[in-house]
């Protein structure tokens, strides 16, 4: 069976009302609109955040309107910031099928990205929680400042494993983490709770930005084009830890190919293939594997059962991703 309907289960009938209040929330009466939001749908996600804040409400009491106001929340701004990651990147594959920039044009993709993030806080307005909608707005401002700050190690060639971890916890981990924080908030869960799910919802993040950090150094069909990281001059965990285990000439060489942005196919397979030889890969699997102790570790304290065995599945789902 399908991981992802296992992880979905014991949230499955709440998943399907998501997915309806979900559509009405971003229909539009103007076709041209209505148009470019079809696109979107069909090349719509696995709707994993959404899960992962319906599994935490569940377990801390029952599911209600402003659990699923919040979903709604979490994934439109999850939607625009990829809408507008496309853009930023100048990606023409989400998900293996051409990007909205890629069919349209950049300026349509930004203005429906907006058209989204609207949305959003329309719909964050009303959980009528102080709460919730503080995270909201705390999230938006994560996403953003992750990315900002992504762009500037590019451009300023920073190679330090604590500033990449701190990118990625704004522009992956902080959604998870905030998706499993409102869930727990929206039903009423203690604050050991509130906490348990937001530090566990942090760690799946971090496990699902390696995991993808991984994927780019692989040519198997991952739904998007492998070395693109690189082409960009990302230098994601892989590629920075295989700088710190070689000599300085061997250093040098590579910090050359990127300090010069000379990306040919060539060059590109180069530095994909110098990350794996020199334990790169590896070492991300390894921090992987520490994160998953971490998160069996704050799911084994989970009384509900049918959701603890869902999240033990999550974990699976998100570290063996195929994309």
């Amino acid at each position: 069976m399908d991981k992802r309907l296992l992880v979905a289960k014991p949230v499955s009938v709440e998943l399907e009302k998501f997915n309806v209040y979900y559509r009405e929330s971003v229909f539009s009466n103007n076709q041209r609109i209505q148009k470019v939001i079809d696109h979107i749908m069909k090349s719509d996600g696995k709707k994993i955040r959404p899960i992962l804040l319906l599994l935490a409400a569940k377990a801390c009491g029952e599911i209600n309107m402003l659990t699923y106001n919040s979903a709604i929340t979490v994934e439109l701004l999850h939607t625009a910031s990829l809408i507008h990651d496309d853009v930023v990147d100048e990606s023409f594959m989400r998900r293996g099928k051409p990007s909205l920039n890629a069919v349209f044009d950049n300026k349509m993709a930004i203005l429906v990205g907006d058209y989204f993030l609207s949305t959003a806080l329309m719909k964050a307005v009303l959980t009528g929680n102080i709460d919730i909608i503080s995270d909201i707005s705390s999230l938006g401002r994560a996403l953003a400042e992750g990315e900002i700050t992504q762009l500037s190690l590019v451009k300023e060639m920073v190679l330090d494993e604590e500033e990449y971890f701190e990118v990625i916890k704004k522009k992956t981990a902080s959604l998870m983490s905030t998706c499993m924080k409102i869930g727990a908030v929206s039903a009423g869960g203690t604050s050991e709770e509130v906490e348990l799910f937001r530090q566990l919802g942090e760690y799946l993040g971090l496990c699902f930005q390696l995991r993808d950090d991984i994927f780019d150094y692989f040519k198997d069909n991952v739904g998007k084009p492998t070395g693109n990281d690189i082409r960009e001059g990302k230098v994601t965990l892989p590629l920075l830890h295989a700088l710190g285990t070689v000599s300085s000439d061997e250093r040098d060489e590579i910090l050359q190919i990127m300090s010069s942005k000379n990306f040919t196919d060539e060059n590109v397979f180069k530095l994909m293939e110098f990350a794996k030889t020199n334990g790169g890969i590896d070492y991300a699997y390894q921090k992987i594997e520490s994160y998953r102790n971490r998160m069996e570790e704050l799911i084994s304290k989970i009384e509900n059962e049918d959701i603890k065995e869902a999240l033990y599945v999550a974990i699976d789902y998100i570290v063996e991703r195929i994309y």
